[in-house]
């Protein structure tokens, strides 16, 4: 399961996200809806989250996202979880290059 939480002081949030959620689940995570959060300052140098009149931890963009995304990471853990894992049908290696391909028709000629 993957999700990712950006802070800093520059306005890439979303560039950043989107590239990590992308490597993450290219190697194998899986990544929920809103599986990202972030807080950002002024664009510049300026106080970092935890710093004093930053006003990070009460942002409530930062507060929410981070909220909806922490229970999108657990409801998903929990569905796959109770579903007894990720099923390898169809996405094994092994079994395609023994010629085990999944059967499903093609949709164009139905």
């Amino acid at each position: 399961m993957g999700g990712c939480l950006l802070t800093g002081n520059e306005d890439g949030l979303k560039h950043c996200a989107m590239s990590i959620l992308y490597s993450l689940q290219h190697i194998g995570f899986t990544v929920p809806p809103q599986a990202d959060a972030g807080w950002l300052g002024e664009v510049g140098p300026g106080p970092s989250y935890l710093d004093e009149g930053s006003g990070g931890p009460e942002n409530d963009f930062t507060n929410r996202n981070t909220a909806f995304m922490t229970y999108n990471l657990l409801h998903l853990a929990s569905m796959i979880r109770s579903a007894g894992g990720f099923p390898a049908h169809g996405n094994q290696r092994t079994a395609w290059d023994a010629g085990v391909h999944p059967d499903a028709a093609n949709p164009e000629y139905r």
